[in-house]
């Protein structure tokens, strides 16, 4: 079939393409390559859940579920952020339940930031946000993070605020560089944006993976802070079942009913036996307390592969990712050399680049350690050969 030659297709989003994340993986299934790229464990979600999940299919849980999220979840969420962040929260008003944490992203942004509204990203950042700013008609402002530490100078922050200033979106523990916010961060970005008209977007997908002592620091810690935010959470990169596509979206009640008119028209409701699983695995807290100690464990072996190797490892605190620095070994681009390692040595990582607007290259690659410890021995195995 030929196409009409009178279709004309204005791209909403024309600078976009296919993700590294999806060209990586590509990449290491054509290569036979070890994959370290796309951010997922290479092992399975608990027996308990699964078994949990098939129960609930078992007794009929099986049709559309209330379009804010299963009651049963939405309490044992409003408990947990209680035990963990002292937040006292209404179930039925302040949790919804979403088909993961990215579309909880999209439907935050598209609930609030209108056109002309400018939204600061802090950058390196995951790829989601820019595009949804964008597509709401917003204007991204971009803070850049860099070398060596990845902090914030909040005092430079606080020059890209304007009268136009919608939203700023936050990302702790912060995929790809592995920074927690402080207390100090959340105290100076509380101080920032008081008595103002900006919302606060926190992706905390990664608030179980923190390391070394840290503890991470949600919005819901912080009762003035959180009456303007939206935080984001994540069941898929807690519990090992990215495929699942499950999350939530914790805000006040006046920001929770703009979420859910975009909700119901975009999601409605998600999967309703999972829903009851999650409920009833949440009622164990050490089901989720134990992970920071479980991926402590395998990003401590992960660094002393890199010991032995040219790479310059960069602090991880949290998140599963581990950065480092190959400037040691070539100064090729990034991309390049990301694309080399995969096809030459049979290791597939992700070029830190990517997560910039500006493309930023300050030679580092980003490996995802959410592996099974054959897998990540076999990545020492080759690192030291580079």
């Amino acid at each position: 079939m030929h196409p009409d030659s009178s279709l004309q297709i204005e791209s909403k989003l024309p600078w976009v393409g296919t993700t590294i994340f999806s060209v990586m993986s590509a990449l290491a299934r054509e290569h036979n390559a070890l994959n370290l790229s796309q951010g997922f464990p290479n092992f399975d979600c608990p027996d308990e859940l699964k078994d949990l999940v098939t129960h609930y299919m078992a007794q009929g849980y099986n049709q559309y579920a209330p379009m804010a999220g299963a009651p049963p979840l939405l309490e044992q969420l409003a408990r947990k952020a209680h035990s963990l962040y002292g937040a006292q929260l209404d179930a039925q008003q302040e949790i919804t339940i979403t088909a993961g944490a990215t579309q909880a992203l999209f439907t935050a942004i598209t609930a609030f930031v209108k056109t002309g509204d400018e939204v600061i990203l802090i950058e390196p950042a995951y790829d989601s946000y820019r595009p949804a700013v964008e597509l709401a008609g917003g204007r991204p402002v971009i803070y850049e993070l860099g070398l060596p530490d990845y902090q914030i100078d909040w005092d430079q922050f606080a020059d890209l605020i304007s009268p136009r200033t919608r939203m700023i979106i936050v990302n702790s523990p912060h995929n790809p560089s592995g920074r927690v916010f402080s207390p100090a961060d959340l105290k100076a970005l509380q101080q920032l944006i008081r008595n103002t008209n900006i919302l606060l977007l926190s992706d905390e997908v990664y608030e179980h993976l923190t390391y070394d002592g840290q503890f991470h620091q949600s919005v819901l810690r912080y009762p003035d802070l959180y009456q303007r935010s939206l935080a984001v959470f994540s069941f898929g990169k807690t519990f090992h079942n990215t495929g699942w596509k499950l999350g939530c979206c914790i805000a006040p009640p006046a920001l929770t009913a703009e979420f859910r008119k975009v909700h119901q028209f975009n999601v409605f409701s998600v999967s309703t036996p999972m829903q009851y699983a999650l409920a009833d695995y949440l009622k164990q807290p050490d089901n989720y307390l134990q992970l920071a100690g479980f991926y402590q464990q395998k990003r401590d072996a992960f660094l002393e592969v890199l010991q032995n190797s040219r790479f310059r490892p960069l602090p991880c605190q949290g998140t599963y990712f581990q950065s480092a620095d190959y400037s040691a070994i070539s100064d090729e681009p990034d991309t390049e050399f990301a694309k080399r390692m995969t096809v030459e040595h049979g290791l597939a990582v992700i070029p830190v680049s990517v997560f910039y607007s500006s493309l930023r290259d300050e030679k580092v690659v980003r490996f995802c350690f959410a592996k099974t410890e054959d897998v990540l021995k076999k990545a020492g195995e080759i690192l030291v050969t580079i």
